[in-house]
């Protein structure tokens, strides 16, 4: 079968599981037992760094993968398994608000005194923090909306309409120098970063895969589009506070222009989103679908358990001064003595 020439390449294994996964689509080994499966711890490098391979055939593949591997049926079987492992993970271990209203409006209110990644950001980091949370995140922003935009054929009237509208914004309104991936690309550029596409995924954690492969999850499956609006609701929410933060953040260390208006933009763009997906999209969804309520809402919940324990990884290595990142940031594209 014909090889793709393009696409990022396929980064080293973590494991015995994502080394199965890795040599079967280069035809050079068979593909996981189920044994291996079981075993992978469920939130650990290798199993999630499997699942991320699985799904990155749906968004831009591999250099030297075939591009039909994508719907390679031995190999979605593989998927399948591993996804069933990670949803029952997060059934169990998501503290589940009882209403939608209950798990956004917890978002809603802002905390005194705040501790998370952006707090920590904004009243004391350093600029080699931000550069290598800019690289963990690369791994959604560079593709940002592209994880939602599956769930456009799975809504329909109200739902539909304000997901595309949201979904518009986030793809520039029409103007390629808008949309919001290339945004964050000159972020990157900003904060001396390589800005090719999957460049940063042998350095990111395994949490921040964990993320990533979160919104694919729900986005490649038609029986969680309510978890998928969830999960977009929560996004939304609590990106402009969020952002504004970051944006302080980026200012205060001098990071650069671009990298401050890439927040700045958010926080402006998300307030109003947040309104839409609230009002519009999850309104809507509920009006056609009541009964998705609670993966609604399972889907926020689900978001804020990853998040905090992204938030978690990265915070407890700056704070002991080590970095968070599995491999050091390319020496020869930084800017920062």
């Amino acid at each position: 079968m014909a090889q793709d020439p393009q696409g990022p390449r396929l980064p080293p294994a973590r494991g015995p599981v994502s080394a199965a996964v890795s040599e079967y689509l280069l035809d050079a080994g068979p593909l996981p037992g189920d044994a291996d499966v079981a075993r992978a711890p469920v939130y650990g490098d290798d199993l999630q760094l499997a699942l991320y391979l699985c799904y990155e055939l749906h968004y831009r593949g591999f250099a030297g993968v075939c591009p039909d591997s994508e719907w390679d049926p031995a190999l979605l079987r593989t998927r399948a398994a591993l996804e069933h492992r990670f949803l029952t993970a997060l059934r169990a271990d998501t503290p589940v608000h009882d209403s939608v209203e209950d798990a956004l409006g917890e978002l809603l209110v802002e905390p005194v005194d705040g501790t998370g990644t952006s707090h920590y950001l904004r009243d004391e980091g350093e600029l080699w923090q931000l550069r290598e949370y800019a690289a963990q995140r690369s791994l959604y922003h560079l593709k940002e909306a592209d994880p939602h935009a599956w769930v456009l054929p799975r809504l329909w009237g109200r739902a539909k309409a304000g997901m595309a509208a949201v979904e518009f914004d986030e793809y520039g309104g029409g103007r390629p120098d808008r949309v919001h991936a290339q945004l964050f690309a000159d972020l990157m550029t900003d904060l001396g970063l390589a800005t090719a596409y999957g460049h940063y995924l042998d350095a990111a954690c395994a949490e921040v895969l964990a993320t990533v492969n979160l919104m694919s999850l729900f986005g490649l499956h038609r029986a969680l589009r309510g978890a998928l609006v969830g999960h977009f609701a929560a996004v939304e929410v609590s990106s402009s506070p969020g952002s504004r933060r970051l944006a302080e953040a980026m200012h205060r260390t001098g990071a650069g222009a671009a990298a401050e208006h890439f927040y700045d933009e958010h926080v402006e763009a998300d307030a109003v989103h947040e309104q839409v997906v609230r009002h519009e999209v999850i309104g809507g969804l509920l009006a056609e679908e009541p009964h998705l309520a609670s993966d609604v809402a399972f889907g926020v919940d689900a978001t804020g358990h990853l998040e905090d324990r992204f938030a978690g990884h990265l915070l407890a290595a700056w704070h002991s001064g080590r970095s968070s990142l599995r491999a050091p940031l390319d020496s020869e594209t930084s800017r920062i003595s």
